[in-house]
């Protein structure tokens, strides 16, 4: 007999993943079904779709994971049931599901073009009062299939009370765990359709813009930013209220040269770790064991680097890979994004006393007179550890 290699013990650590991870079958065909029933109580949201994947004309399908060198667009109304719990998603047992119990798509169509998806964007923040006319822009991660990472942005919507316009970005993920090569070169693909997205909703009506990725949707959205050039960076920069990294899926040390080589952001990036993501431990793995953002346990370093750093670790996870914590803070959001936007992010010593989870003070002492707004955090979120920029380079 052969001695183990560590390729098959990789291997075999995925499939083990991969077991415990699928709770049923997964939604890779048919998940669009459109319900019509009548459910009292549902919340139903409009989400915005640029996808580079390629168009599935199977029913209630309309993407699958290959990947398309020219960027689509569509749109979809997805309804949230009123027993909703926060941070899950309630999966139907089959299409197009019972909207009272699950998360059940109500409509779902192409857009013509690219034209076309900038004018409803523009009629659908027109249509909101100027206090709610942002852009709420999603990148998911590695091993995602289309349906997976609409739903999963719905859930994040529904729970924050997101107001404005959600757009999902959706790339090429096969969404299978032995694809991560084919799910990297998939994001490298999608960067010119993300950056002509994102200057989409800088050029639109929007007043306030956020970014979220998550997982490998970081890669892709830090090598698009990288490949900008310096004034549309900065412009981007101007217009742009808020980017969260969730489980950054990047190689430490190709992170640090890419915000070495964009400069410091006027507004610091806030990048959510956890130490026990296991989907990350996998992935430093395949990647010759370089550590992963996502799963960095050196909070200071990125400070030190321009961001603020969430510690996720010792917050119960739903799935057994602990990879989408940023799913379970969601309710938790705008609070947060209170407490951070009351602060001068910038002028922290990250060496000095106010470095949070480092200096032994939690939220609740940092907040100081936001502290009304801290306390209605939950419990975990009160004393996440949480290290915050330093206005040196």
């Amino acid at each position: 007999m052969q001695p183990e290699t560590s390729t098959t013990r990789l291997i075999a650590t995925l499939l083990v993943c991969l077991f415990l991870a699928g709770c049923g079958a997964r939604p890779v065909t048919g998940a669009l079904q459109v319900s019509e029933e009548d459910a009292p109580g549902t919340t139903k949201h409009d989400i915005l779709i640029v996808s580079t994947r390629e168009k599935d004309e199977r029913p209630g399908t309309y993407f699958n994971g290959e990947r398309s060198m020219l960027a689509n667009y569509a749109e979809a109304e997805i309804s949230v049931p009123p027993g909703h719990a926060a941070g899950q998603i309630e999966w139907p047992n089959a299409a197009p599901g019972n909207p009272a119990t699950d998360f059940t798509a109500r409509e779902a169509s192409y857009l013509k073009d690219r034209a076309a998806w900038k004018a409803d964007l523009n009629k659908r923040l027109m249509a909101k009062p100027k206090s709610e006319r942002s852009v709420f822009l999603f990148i998911h991660g590695y091993n995602t299939l289309f349906a997976e990472g609409l739903y999963r942005f719905t859930q994040f919507v529904h729970d924050s009370g997101f107001t404005g316009v959600p757009v999902h970005f959706s790339w090429a993920s096969r969404g299978s765990l032995t694809d991560y090569v084919y799910d990297l070169n998939s994001a490298l693909v999608a960067r010119t359709a993300l950056q002509q997205t994102v200057a989409d909703i800088a050029d639109s009506k929007a007043e306030n813009i956020f970014i979220l990725a998550h997982s490998m949707g970081n890669w892709l959205m830090m090598e698009t930013a990288r490949q900008l050039p310096i004034k549309e960076r900065l412009q981007l920069d101007r217009r742009v209220t808020q980017v969260i990294l969730a489980a950054p899926d990047i190689d430490i040390d190709v992170f640090k040269e890419q915000l070495m080589a964009m400069g410091k952001p006027s507004k610091p990036f806030v990048i959510l770790v956890s130490e026990d993501d296991r989907a990350l431990n996998i992935s430093q793995r395949i990647a010759g064991g370089k550590s992963r953002v996502g799963s960095y346990g050196d909070g200071k370093e990125l400070a030190e680097l321009g961001a603020i750093v969430i510690n996720l670790t010792s917050i119960k996870g739903s799935d057994v890979t602990n990879h989408s914590k940023f799913a379970e803070i969601a309710a938790a959001a705008p609070q947060l994004a209170d407490v951070l936007s009351q602060q001068d992010l910038t002028s922290f010593d990250p060496n000095g006393p106010n470095q949070i989870g480092q200096a032994g003070q939690d939220l609740g002492s940092f907040v100081l007179s936001t502290a009304q707004v801290a306390v209605t955090l939950p419990t975990a979120l009160i004393t996440l550890p949480i290290s915050l920029a330093s206005g040196r380079r």
